[in-house]
């Protein structure tokens, strides 16, 4: 559906204060696999300033200066949420809401601010000194297979060329470097049932899940310094499950790990790395998405870097710079808000901190 399509939907002002535009893009609820309402009032907000050229794939858009600069960089950011909050009385949810100077609601570090200061710099710095390549997705908080992202690189490949990348997630106004991998495994173990009253006629395959976590509790997780950056791994059991019934010694559980590693390692060091601290056990990869080099050594990154004038640090989570580094364009995070309050019940985002990222960006490409 585009906006021509639905016509009531609202029509967005891309040139007003920049935390009053992220407020605006919050109040359209976009949980992910609801992103169609806010790709068709952004799609039509970039169509209308006349100097880009524009695609939209699903609720996935394209938008492209073509000034013939030397340079091409991609700014880009996902429209979609995490569920609104269910707990009575949260203020992290739909519409937003201000205290003072403070936007209250979901989305509003991640990451409608950042959204919204790439729609400003579309509207408003329409002579940029490199070419830019704006990036709207869908299914950022969602499984990997259904990225808006994903399908863009699989479908739309030609249009996201570029020299280097900035995604727009909040890291309080801070460049952010790469980003560390993820892996997830399945642990199982297996017992033999039994009645609980004659437990000795059984195995208890719980218990002997005991040396998994011993093991994980006693790892001492590695700091890993990759092109000048500090990359603080973590490794834990995120959850484990097993037994049938109260009365009934359980034959099996399973306990599922995750390993943030240093974008020094790919995924396969980083499973044989969790097969060696688990030897003896049996352990199925269930999911993995590579990390990203912090992206600095690029001639674009040190400029940018300079503008914002603050030191660089690493990203511990993984981002969508990571796909952006598997097609060769190195990449950065750099966004309004703080991190720790994204999906939280309390997600705010000072004024001033989106117009300060929307300043940084503006002088750097101006």
């Amino acid at each position: 559906m585009t906006h021509e399509n639905n016509p009531a939907a609202p029509v967005l002002d891309l040139r007003q204060d920049v935390a009053h535009l992220t407020a605006a893009l919050m109040d359209i609820e976009s949980v992910s696999g609801n992103e169609a309402e806010l790709a068709d009032v952004v799609e039509a907000a970039l169509r209308a300033l006349g100097h880009l050229e524009v695609t939209r794939n699903g609720d996935s858009i394209v938008a492209r200066t073509n000034l013939g600069r030397a340079e091409r960089i991609i700014l880009a950011g996902h429209l979609d949420t995490v569920p609104l909050p269910t707990a009575e009385g949260s203020r992290g949810t739909v519409p937003s809401s201000w205290d003072g100077d403070v936007l209250y609601g979901r989305g509003a570090t991640d990451m409608k601010g950042g959204v919204a200061v790439q729609l400003a710099i579309a509207a408003t710095v329409a002579e940029p000194t490199k070419d830019i390549t704006f990036i709207f997705y869908d299914h950022e908080e969602v499984a990997a297979v259904k990225s808006g992202l994903g399908r863009l690189v699989r479908e739309n490949r030609e249009l996201l060329d570029a020299d280097f990348g900035i995604l727009l997630e909040p890291t309080n106004g801070t460049v952010e470097g790469g980003c560390n991998g993820t892996i997830r495994f399945e642990v199982t173990t297996h017992g033999l049932a039994a009645h609980s009253a004659r437990a000795w006629m059984g195995e208890n395959a719980i218990h002997a899940a005991a040396p998994i976590l011993a093991r994980l509790a006693a790892y001492e997780p590695a700091t890993v310094r990759v092109d000048g950056l500090d990359y603080r791994e973590s490794l834990n059991a995120v959850k484990i499950h097993g037994g049938t019934a109260g009365n009934v010694i359980p034959d099996l559980c399973v306990v599922e790990i995750n390993y943030r590693f240093a974008p020094d390692k790919t995924p396969d060091d980083a499973e044989a790395h969790v097969r060696e601290l688990l030897t003896g056990f049996e352990l199925v990869r269930t999911d993995s998405s590579a990390g990203a080099r912090p992206g600095l050594n690029a001639p674009a990154a040190a400029s940018f870097v300079a503008a914002v004038g603050r030191e660089p640090l690493p990203k511990y989570g993984w981002t969508d710079v990571a796909r952006l580094s598997e097609m060769g364009i190195p990449a950065v995070n750099f966004g309004p808000g703080d991190a720790l309050l994204a999906h939280s019940d309390n997600e705010h985002v000072a004024a001033d901190d989106i117009r300060a990222c929307l300043a940084a960006l503006t002088r750097w490409l101006a």
